[in-house]
């Protein structure tokens, strides 16, 4: 018996790892986040399986259907939205299935920021512009931030930003970064990103109050850089004409000569 916790992507049924939908299809058990989880996956799940909505659920309740499962040896497919390596709980099951001797694995997922990115169509890491991307969130209810992981830290940096689970703080999230990016700083926010209901605002970090037009909700994640919308931006080498790779060797005396042969 194992547990599958399973990446179930950004929201679109369809952006699913081959892995992840197979897993599903073959578990008997299947607990989902229901919050964010499109139930739509839950096609996948087979015949007769016993199908459970977590949303509602205490982390007791939960280890308590998955020892219930494990006791039976039935897998379990665990779902949670986007990918489980940031701000999905995992650690805190994981744990707990560790102090039970339960199995489990881990199955990658679409995390919401490369989802975002598809949506704008923009690369957040440019050549001369930014190289770096840095995920993070502002403190909630649920967990604090470190003392040291502060919008204005990374604003230092000058990176580009994810922020994650802090529309609702927009104004200050706005106020505290300006000092470091400058008012005309481009920004976007995306609202539940490849959803059949996706919203998407572009602004400046000046203008980006009233362009979004007091709306706030739930699940979306604000991109902060110039990275966004740029054109005055480097050329990488990895595609010069002129520049010696491994798969492409340039001159008389190329870096890998075993390869040009």
């Amino acid at each position: 018996m194992t547990v599958h916790f399973i990446g179930a992507g950004p929201g679109a049924a369809d952006l699913i790892t081959l892995r992840g939908r197979d897993l599903i299809a073959a578990c008997p058990v299947c607990l989902y986040a229901g919050s964010l989880v499109p139930e739509a996956l839950l096609q996948h799940c087979p015949g007769g399986a016993r199908i459970i909505n977590t949303a509602p659920m205490s982390l007791d309740d939960i280890i308590a259907e998955i020892k219930t499962a494990h006791d039976a040896g039935q897998d379990v497919a665990r779902l949670h939205s986007g990918d489980l390596s940031v701000w999905s709980a995992l650690g805190e099951q994981t744990r707990r299935l560790r102090a039970l001797d339960i199995p489990y694995d881990v199955t990658p997922g679409v995390p919401a920021f490369a989802a975002a990115s598809a949506a704008l169509g923009a690369e957040f890491t440019l050549p001369g512009v930014a190289q770096s991307l840095v995920l993070t969130r502002t403190s909630g209810r649920a967990s604090s931030m470190p003392d040291t992981e502060t919008l204005e830290n990374f604003g230092k940096t000058g990176a580009t930003l994810a922020i994650h689970l802090s529309v609702h703080v927009l104004e200050d999230v706005i106020k505290r970064l300006t000092p470091y990016y400058g008012a005309d700083c481009p920004v976007a926010v995306v609202w539940r990103a490849t959803w059949p209901d996706q919203r998407i605002v572009k602004a400046t970090l000046e203008t980006l109050e009233e362009a979004t037009g007091g709306e706030r909700g739930r699940t979306a994640l604000i991109i902060v850089g110039r990275a966004l919308g740029a054109e005055d931006f480097d050329e990488s080498c990895l595609y010069a004409g002129d520049y010696d790779r491994r798969y492409r060797p340039v001159g008389t005396n190329p870096r890998f000569p075993e390869d040009a042969e």
